[in-house]
Parts: structure tokens; C-alpha cells; sequence
């Protein structure tokens, strides 16, 4: 009988056996909240990219650059973030539908004027902060000290994307 695959959000295991610091059951509880935080963060790397590409305006050439700045930290940010799953034995998140599946950030709007699409980034930049903030305190109590600064600094890049985006607004 074949094994049915796990639903998309879940953690899997990679099959190898570790020995870490961080407790088998809790690193299957960090890795599925790090598998959160990456369809957080490459969805936003998404969203981030295409207003950068479609920006217009008198301020056009400011946020062209700060918006490009924010998407490739973001994808430098949801790459460690998926290499430190793995580092915990688990397989990341791939593809569309299985981030779809776990993120809070919605991506599937058309084009907005551009004021719109600044202020939704606004939202979605705090709305992962906030979610930083949970995940950061699971793994804290799960003894995972890398993982939970890892995250701690996630919140840190996200309020200021948000303070960034917010005060390009006027």
C-alpha cells in the first residue's frame, strides 16, 4: 500500500537521524512554524517584486530602490530560513500551492495604483512581523536558541520595512 503524501503545510522528515540540541519532537514543531515563515517571506519577496516592477509616481525612483532592496533581502531571508528546516532534518516548503497554504500574505490582486500597493505592504510587512513574534517565542520555548534568533531578527527587518514604506507615503 502506498504512502499518501503529507498535506503540503505539514513537516517532513528528511529520513536522516540527528543528533542536535534541539529536541526531535520540538524540531518538528520549529520546522513547520519555519515553514510558515518561509511562504511568509517568499510570498512577500513576490508581492515585494512586483511593485517594484510596476511602481509609478513622483516618488517612483525612491521606491523603486527601497522596494529592491526589501525583495532581495527577503529572498536572502526565506533561502537560511529554509537551509535551517533542513539543518533540523526536515524537508521546506516548495511551490506555489503549498505556500499559498501556509502563508498570511495574500498575492493574488491585480495591478493597484501605487499608493494601494505601498500600503498593503505596509499591512503584510507587520502582519509577519507578528507572526515572527509567535514563532520566534515556540522555538524559544522548544529550546531552539538559533532558530529564535533567527527570528527575533526577522521582526526587526519587518517593522522596518513597514516604517520605511509607511513614511514613503507622506
Amino acid at each position: 500500500m502506498a504512502k499518501s503524501p503529507a498535506p503540503a503545510g505539514s513537516a517532513q522528515s528528511d529520513g536522516k537521524r540527528l543528533n542536535t540540541s534541539v529536541d526531535p519532537k520540538a524540531r518538528v514543531q520549529v520546522s513547520e512554524a519555519l515553514s510558515k515563515a518561509v511562504a511568509d517571506s517568499y510570498t512577500l519577496y513576490a508581492k515585494t517584486l512586483g511593485v517594484h516592477w510596476n511602481v509609478q509616481g513622483p516618488n517612483f525612483y525612491g521606491l523603486h530602490k527601497l522596494t529592491d532592496a526589501q525583495y532581495n533581502e527577503l529572498h536572502t531571508a526565506a533561502d537560511a530560513m529554509a537551509e535551517r528546516i533542513r539543518a533540523l532534518g526536515q524537508l521546506a516548503p516548495t511551490g506555489t500551492a503549498a505556500f499559498r497554504e501556509l502563508t498570511v500574505i495574500e498575492n493574488d490582486a491585480p495591478h493597484k495604483p501605487t499608493p494601494e500597493m505601498i500600503k498593503e505592504l505596509v499591512a503584510d510587512n507587520e502582519a509577519v512581523a507578528r507572526r515572527m513574534a509567535e514563532f520566534a517565542e515556540m522555538a524559544d520555548e522548544a529550546g531552539d536558541a538559533f532558530t529564535h534568533d533567527m527570528l527575533v531578527a526577522r521582526i526587526g527587518v519587518h517593522e522596518e520595512n513597514a516604517w520605511m514604506l509607511r513614511s514613503s507615503l507622506g
